[in-house]
């Protein structure tokens, strides 16, 4: 796992506080694929456990796993009872399961490459579902977007996270689909989007950015510099586009 991804932990209280949570519309459609009770599952990089409280709020009970000991702290503080922490990368979790899903919330991209999906079809049922999820927060209005641009330009050329595998980003299927379709692990692959639209304070949005990888690899003072060089250009409050991208997959049965 890089240092990049590992950067979260020193955020945690802001990345609770500032990252959107997940709408039930994602639960829903997880459970439709599924299309039998969804009673265990496995999470991937839980973080704060934005997505933990909407699963195990539908009584999955879910075995939440984060290598960072300061976002298992955050996620402990309002998990349900019926949430299991484990302390480990995806890389080195210990046999557990097997699960009625596996699913990763804006992590995925973390993980390493190198046999991943064997890794992820042996936490799973067989005919059980993985599921991936997130998607980048845009300012919905192009003109705040592009003096955003403009304001950060000095400090960061770019706060996206480039997809693992390459594809373009208007490419019809988007990654990890594109890796789920070429493995000979998983079947029906289905990737759809949840539309979210946000208003967030200017203060919130900055603080969002505080949350954002490529922020926090940037030194100090440049990163509060930054900050700063965005909040100036900002207007009171800002509309967000946060659609959520969801690719679905099933573990072909023997």
């Amino acid at each position: 796992m890089s240092t990049r991804a590992l950067s979260f932990g020193a955020i945690a209280e802001a990345y609770e506080r500032f990252r959107p949570g997940y709408p039930e519309e994602l639960f829903d459609l997880v459970a439709a694929y599924a299309g039998r009770p969804v009673r265990t599952a496995l999470e991937i990089g839980a973080g704060t456990g934005k997505a933990t409280r909407l699963f195990a709020g539908h009584g999955v009970a879910v075995t939440a796993t984060e290598p960072d000991a300061a976002m298992l702290a955050e996620l402990g503080r309002a998990a349900p009872a019926h949430v299991t922490t484990v302390r480990a990368a995806f890389e080195d979790l210990p046999p557990v399961g097997p699960h009625d899903l596996v699913y990763a919330a804006a992590a995925l991209h973390w993980t390493r490459p190198e046999g991943r999906w064997p890794r992820v079809a042996a936490l799973l049922e067989p005919g059980g579902v993985f599921a991936s999820f997130g998607g980048p927060v845009h300012l919905a209005d192009p003109a705040v977007e592009e003096a955003v641009r403009a304001a950060r330009a000095p400090f960061l050329a770019s706060d996206d996270v480039p997809s693992p595998d390459g594809t373009a980003p208007g490419a019809p299927l988007q990654w990890p689909g594109t890796e789920l379709r070429r493995s000979p692990l998983f079947a029906d692959v289905r990737q759809t989007v949840v539309e979210r639209r946000l208003t967030m304070s200017a203060r919130d949005y900055v603080g969002y950015l505080s949350t954002v990888s490529a922020y926090l690899q940037l030194p100090e003072p440049a990163r509060q510099q930054a900050y700063d060089a965005v909040a100036g250009v900002l207007p009171e409050t800002v509309g967000i586009t946060a659609d959520i991208v969801v690719h679905l997959a099933r573990r072909r049965a023997g």
